[in-house]
């Protein structure tokens, strides 16, 4: 007799298991794979690399920092931060006047042409000259000033004979004067209250009237009182002034009004009611900003100190004293000041306010590496896209019909591969230089030069990949079917190397970041104010701010590294992901 239980478990020990509902499944089950649709399986592979997932999360980062960034930034790519600080600048300048002034008595003019032939005789020590068929002469009050007369002749000596060249009967207080001043061999004399002056004409002798016509000096006056410049200007105030400077008088008297002068050994003071009224000086000192008014104490001030050779001195004006330094330069003394301005706040260091510091244009570096990454990522796509849509057309094309159409495209191909890539790159980038191309369109710019260069690549893999695909079954199934011809190259050939493609393009991303990132440190991609990390980076051309100011270079090489890591292994990933022959 049998055991019908021993048969029943040798049954049940032979019998297939079956499955229990909630039993788990491992991932790489292959249950569970022949469930999964090939995107699942592809995606299922790409997250089992973990190179890949690593290069996926530092791309959604980039991503996020660069566009998403920008939108909780307070500030924006182009503001520029000021703060309020000191500099020494140059406030004023003084120089010893070495150039005359002339000053014309009224109704008088004496110009450029007559000016002209005075320093001529000057130079030449020539008590007399002529200028526009006039006569004048001119008397040194002292070695910075000369009163300048224009001579009208009165009357002429023909060998002892003394006659009136004006139809005017000679007096006998004039012909005496003039007997004394020909036997005192004098070239001037008085006669009646009036100077007259012996001047040699050929073989005669002529007796000119000597008119005050202008007056020339080195000596500035300077105004205590803006209202009073008119009249200290005037030739009359000058001239009063002047001799009595050059006989050392402490008083004159001019319309009836006194004056006492009080010396200084660069400068004299004139005064007025026992108030100062003028100064006079040989120094000029005149402010750097036309705008500013120096009052005449502080031309005083510094004068006395260029006169005692100082190299500092202190001035207090309202109140507030200020302190000035002297430096000379040749024969001008700059006259310069603490003075409060407005500065750019460059090169600053990394703080709670700005996270990465300011760069050199005083913008925030962090505000300006996102924006920057909007436009590396920007230009990476789109030279991408380019080169994809490109390429895959002429592979296309050239790898279904093959014959004298493929020949012809790879020679084209091999055309555009002979074109040194960088060379051409420099020269575009110098042209647009050249002509000023604005910022915004020399992005477009060079992503279609980056484009147009960058497609043969693509052209290639495609070409070779449908010519493999193309003897097929299910392109023999597509021909006999009836399906026209760019239908079956871009529906059904396409699709198949799109895999490729796809691994291809995230390699190339890196590469193309690169370039952009090399353009714009050699200063031929993006232009100021528009940042990209290659611009940004390229103050590290710059020993001196890449050995002080890590934060102006350092955050931007990194940015670069870490997206061109991230489709390196984003690109790795995927390549795995598309090989049918990875274990499942």
């Amino acid at each position: 007799m049998i055991d019908n239980e021993k048969i029943n478990e040798n049954t049940e020990s032979e019998s297939p298991r079956l499955e229990e509902p909630n039993e788990p499944m491992a991932l790489d089950d292959a249950r569970r794979v022949k469930v999964l649709s090939p995107g699942m399986l592809v995606f299922k592979r790409f997250i089992r690399n973990k190179l890949a997932v690593v290069g996926l999360v530092i791309l959604t980062f980039m991503f996020l920092f660069a566009f998403a960034g920008p939108l909780f930034s307070p500030y924006t790519q182009t503001q520029v931060f000021k703060g309020v600080g000191s500099m020494v600048r140059d406030f004023a300048s003084a120089i010893y006047n070495t150039e005359l002034r002339y000053t014309a008595a009224e109704g008088q003019q004496f110009g450029p042409a007559e000016r002209a032939q005075f320093l001529l005789a000057l130079g030449k020590k020539q008590p007399t000259f002529s200028s526009s068929g006039q006569s004048y002469s001119y008397i040194q009050e002292d070695p910075n000033t000369y009163r300048l007369l224009l001579l009208s002749p009165v009357a002429e000596d023909l060998a002892g004979l003394v006659r009136s060249t004006t139809g005017t009967d000679l007096t006998k207080s004039f012909l005496n004067a003039y007997a004394e001043a020909v036997k005192n061999k004098t070239s001037a004399f008085s006669a009646d209250g009036t100077n007259y002056r012996i001047v040699k004409a050929g073989k005669t002798t002529q007796i000119a009237l000597e008119l005050d016509v202008a007056l020339a000096t080195l000596n500035v006056f300077d105004a205590y009182n803006r209202a009073d410049e008119t009249f200290i200007n005037s030739y009359a105030f000058k001239l009063a002034s002047s001799n009595a400077i050059a006989n050392n008088k402490k008083s004159f008297t001019l319309n009836d009004l006194p004056y006492s002068v009080v010396y200084d050994e660069a400068q004299a003071t004139i005064l007025k009611d026992g108030r100062e009224f003028a100064e006079v000086s040989n120094i000029i000192v005149n402010p750097l900003d036309q705008s500013l008014f120096l009052s005449v104490p502080y031309k005083k001030a510094v004068r006395d100190a260029i006169t005692n050779r100082q190299k500092t001195f202190s001035y207090t004006e309202n109140g507030e004293t200020t302190n000035y330094d002297i430096v000379r330069v040749n024969l001008t003394y700059n006259i310069k000041r603490e003075t409060p301005t407005e500065l750019i706040r460059m090169y600053e260091e990394p703080s709670a306010e700005h996270p990465l510091g300011l760069d050199n244009n005083g913008m925030d570096l962090m505000t300006r590496l996102m924006y920057g990454g909007r436009v590396s990522l920007l230009v990476g796509f789109v030279v991408i896209f380019i080169e994809l849509f490109i390429g895959v057309i002429i592979g296309g094309i050239s790898g279904y019909f093959g014959g004298w159409v493929d020949t012809s495209l790879m020679r084209f191909v091999d055309l555009f591969n002979s074109i040194p890539f960088y060379p051409m790159v420099l020269i575009f980038g110098s042209v647009m230089d050249a002509l000023e191309v604005p910022p915004m369109t020399r992005i477009f710019l060079l992503m279609a030069i980056l484009g147009l260069l960058g497609w043969t690549g693509v052209a290639r893999v495609v070409r070779g990949q449908i010519l493999s695909l193309r003897e097929q079954d299910f392109m023999v199934a597509t021909e006999a079917t009836g399906i026209r011809t760019s239908r079956r190259i871009f529906r059904h050939l396409v699709p198949n190397v799109m895999p490729l493609l796809i691994v291809q393009a995230t390699a190339g991303l890196g590469g193309i970041i690169i370039s952009e990132a090399t353009l714009g440190f050699l200063g031929l991609g993006v232009k100021y104010p528009l940042a990209s990390w290659g611009s940004i980076i390229n103050v590290a051309s710059d020993a001196f701010v890449m050995t002080n100011y890590w934060f102006m270079w350092l955050p931007a090489g990194m940015l670069i590294l870490l997206t061109v890591l991230g489709f390196n292994f984003v690109g790795d990933g995927l390549r795995d992901a598309f090989d049918p022959k990875m274990k499942r």
